[in-house]
C-alpha cells in the first residue's frame, strides 16, 4: 500500500508540475467586437481569426481546468488509499485480537469449562460453590457471546476496509490516466492556438490605419449609474477599466482579456466567479433578454467563448480583442447570445 501511494504522489507531483509549466504564461481568453457595416475585407477576416483563436483558447482552458478536476481526484484517491489502508490495518489487527480470545474460550469449553445447570450442583459442595459455579458459566457465556459478537464485526470492518481500498486503488488509477492524457492534450491546443494567435497578430499588423482606428476606438467613457449592491460595485470595477487595453490571457489589472474582467469585477465585489467563460455560463442564474439587469453577465456564441457585463437593457461592458480597449458596447451587435446569468440576486 505505502509503495503504491508513493508512487500515486510522483505522478500526481509531475501531472501537477507539467500543468504549471504550461500556465506560466497567462492562457489567451475569449473576444468579440462588433464591427461597422463598411468594415474592410482586411478587418473582417482579422476578426474571424480572432474569433477562431477563441473557440481554440476555450478549448484550451477547458482542458486546463478538466486536467485541474482531475489531479483534485488523484489527489482525493491518494488519500482515500492512506485511509483505507489505515483502516484495513485497524480491523486487521481487531480481528486477531478478538479471534485469539474466541478461540481461546473455545479451547475452554473443550476442555469442561462449559457447564450446564444440573452439572453444576452434582458437583458442588454448597449452596455458595453451586452460586459461585454458576456465576461463573454466566460470565463465561456473555464474555463469549461478545467476543463472536466483536470478532463479527472486526471481520467486516476488515471486509470493508480491504473494498474501499481496492477501490480507492481503482480510482487513483483512473484519475492518474486522465490526467496524463490530459497534459498530452493541453499542449496539443496550446500549440494549435499559439499558431491561430500568431496568425490573427500577423493579419493585425497589415491592417490600415483606418482599420486599427476602427478597433482603437474607445467608445462611450462617459459617467454611469450604477444600483446599489454586488451587482453595482461588480459593474463599477468593469466600467472604471474603459480604456485598458485586451491582451490575450491577461488577469489585469492594466489589460484584460474578457472572462478575467468579469472574474475580477465580481471579486472587487466580494463574489468569486470561475476564470472560463463556459464555467461563468453556468454561474449563478439564467434570465431572459427581457430581463437583463446591470451587471447581469452576457455569455456569446454558441460554443460560449466570449463574455460581456450588462450595463443596462441595452448596453454591455466587456474586453472585446487585441487592438480594441475595453469599450461599452451594444448588447446584441456584440455576438448572438448564448445565455444570460444573474450573479448576485
Amino acid at each position: 500500500m505505502t509503495s503504491q501511494v508513493g508512487r500515486r504522489a510522483t505522478r500526481t507531483a509531475l501531472a501537477a508540475a507539467v500543468l504549471a509549466a504550461l500556465v506560466v504564461a497567462p492562457a489567451p481568453a475569449a473576444h468579440a467586437e462588433p464591427l461597422p457595416p463598411n468594415a474592410s475585407e482586411a478587418l473582417q477576416k482579422y476578426t474571424g481569426l480572432t474569433h477562431d483563436a477563441e473557440v481554440l483558447n476555450e478549448e484550451h482552458l477547458r482542458a486546463q481546468e478538466d486536467q485541474r478536476t482531475k489531479l483534485g481526484e488523484l489527489n482525493r484517491a491518494n488519500q482515500d488509499m492512506v485511509t483505507a489502508g489505515q483502516a484495513l490495518d485497524k480491523a486487521s489487527a481487531a480481528e486477531k485480537e478478538y479471534r485469539a480470545k474466541v478461540d481461546l474460550l473455545t479451547e475452554a469449553s473443550f476442555q469442561g469449562a462449559r457447564f450446564t445447570g444440573l452439572s453444576a450442583l452434582l458437583v458442588s459442595d454448597s449452596q455458595t460453590d453451586f452460586l459461585s459455579r454458576m456465576s461463573a458459566m454466566d460470565v463465561l457465556a456473555a464474555d463469549q457471546a461478545a467476543s463472536l459478537g466483536a470478532l463479527s464485526g472486526a471481520l467486516n470492518d476488515a471486509a470493508a476496509a480491504q473494498a474501499g481500498a481496492k477501490d480507492a486503488q481503482r480510482r487513483a488509477s483512473e484519475a492518474s490516466a486522465a490526467a496524463d492524457k490530459l497534459v498530452t492534450d493541453i499542449e496539443e491546443r496550446r500549440v494549435k492556438l499559439v499558431e491561430q494567435i500568431g496568425t490573427a497578430r500577423t493579419q493585425y499588423n497589415s491592417l490600415s490605419s483606418t482599420d486599427r482606428a476602427v478597433l482603437a476606438n474607445k467608445g462611450d467613457t462617459s459617467a454611469v449609474d450604477t444600483p446599489a449592491g454586488a451587482a453595482g460595485v461588480a459593474l463599477d470595477f468593469a466600467l472604471a477599466q474603459r480604456g485598458k487595453a485586451y491582451v490575450f490571457g491577461s488577469n489585469g489589472p492594466n489589460t484584460w482579456d474578457c472572462s478575467s474582467l468579469t472574474q475580477a469585477s465580481y471579486r472587487a465585489a466580494g463574489v468569486s466567479i470561475p476564470r472560463v467563460t463556459y464555467t461563468q455560463a453556468t454561474t449563478g442564474r439564467a434570465v431572459s433578454r427581457a430581463e437583463v439587469l446591470p451587471g447581469d453577465l452576457i455569455i456569446y456564441y454558441s460554443g460560449q467563448s466570449h463574455v460581456a457585463m450588462a450595463v443596462d437593457n441595452v448596453r454591455a461592458v466587456h474586453a472585446s480583442t487585441e487592438g480594441v480597449p475595453v469599450k461599452i458596447a451594444n448588447i446584441d451587435d456584440i455576438g448572438p447570445i448564448s445565455v444570460i446569468r444573474r450573479i448576485v440576486g
